[in-house]
């Protein structure tokens, strides 16, 4: 097991990653508070690992409720918080209860919101079981819903007590799953480390065939690169945003094609193409570092352009209304090399247009 650190003073919390964890008992008994525990999960992880992690949780003397929400972004929704709070309600929760998140990226944004915000602030702990999740979701506090004028609207940072990942959950991942969290990957060694972009070239067909060192490197790295930017700009005034290489594009095809038509990965692994496009036009990078992004999302079978259908207004309508946006204008996070990013809102239309039409199938 390796074990990382998100370092925040009194917010301070670990990641813990490793095979076999979701059913050890000793992973989940620093962290949880008074006696009883309630499970958020969805219909498609609960049948698989609600039981084990259930039982570790009666291991360590808690009462346990369960609420398994539909799966999807589709879902991650003011009526699906609205069925948390109102089965912690009915089961008379009060402040001394521990959330834990059992599954995706939209089961930690929602269960991490309705912690932060039910009787204004309860503990909860984060268990992904995505590779997105483990990789970038369930760490640095964001916590959230989609509201259907734009991804992520509404939400609060709110930290957990503890990232508990296990690896070999990652052996149930559907295939799209797999490849969509290997685009929050690329993305670190985008934005941070030439050194593990290099690697993730010469080690994708590990990622891809499920081999457990390769997966740990990638999930250990990537949370270390994270964690770095977490500790040092928790509310994303400065450095964090270059977390979002490639996610103002993303969340714009997710919005424009209605959500759950791409996964979220598939969204962003096109958008890193059109980030990397825009930063060549900048004149930040080579054109040939361009390729090699473009090569490596295809490598990972994800998508290299975006999708028809959408247009370059609407575009540039769905990126104003981006939570990233400031003074009015779109801020992008842009490559000034391979391992290094930053955030440029100087960007004209026609500059922001020409690079959408390079990348997408308009």
């Amino acid at each position: 097991m390796a074990s990382l650190r998100v370092e925040l003073g009194e917010r301070s919390y670990p990641i813990e990653v490793g095979v076999g964890l979701l059913g050890d008992a000793a992973c989940y008994r620093p962290f949880v508070r008074g006696q009883r525990a309630v499970i958020v999960t969805n219909t498609v992880v609960g049948p698989i690992y609600l039981a084990q992690v259930k039982q570790a949780l009666h291991t360590c003397g808690l009462e346990v409720l369960e609420i398994v929400l539909p799966d999807g972004e589709a879902h991650k929704t003011d009526a699906s918080l609205n069925q948390i709070y109102d089965a912690m309600l009915r089961a008379r929760c009060d402040r001394s209860v521990t959330v834990i998140a059992l599954g995706g990226g939209v089961i930690g944004d929602l269960a991490g919101f309705a912690a932060a915000t039910y009787q204004r602030g309860v503990p909860f702990i984060q268990v992904p079981t995505t590779l997105l999740s483990q990789v970038d979701s369930s760490v640095g506090g964001k916590t959230g819903i989609n509201h259907p004028l734009g991804k992520n609207m509404i939400g609060a940072f709110y930290q957990p007590q503890a990232v508990i990942s296990d690896v070999a959950a990652l052996n149930s991942l559907p295939e799209r799953e797999l490849r969509a969290g290997i685009a929050e990957v690329i993305k670190h060694g985008c934005i941070a480390d030439a050194e593990f972009f290099a690697w993730l070239e010469t080690h994708m067909p590990q990622l891809l065939a499920r081999d457990p060192a390769a997966l740990t490197h990638a999930v250990v790295r990537s949370c270390e690169i994270k964690a770095a930017v977490v500790g040092s700009d928790e509310r994303e005034s400065g450095l964090r945003a270059i977390l979002n290489f490639g996610h103002t594009f993303g969340h714009a095809i997710e919005a424009g094609l209605g959500y759950g038509e791409w996964v979220h990965g598939e969204a962003v692994a096109a958008g890193m193409v059109m980030g990397a496009e825009l930063s060549t036009r900048a004149g930040l990078i080579s054109s040939q570092d361009v390729e090699r992004v473009r090569a490596l999302v295809k490598a990972a079978g994800l998508p290299f352009e975006g999708p028809s259908g959408l247009s370059e207004a609407r575009y540039l309508e769905l990126m104003a209304i981006d939570k990233k946006a400031s003074g009015g204008r779109i801020r992008f996070v842009v490559l000034e090399r391979i391992g290094a990013a930053n955030v440029r809102g100087d960007f004209a239309d026609q500059t922001v247009c020409e690079s959408i039409r390079a990348c997408a199938r308009i």
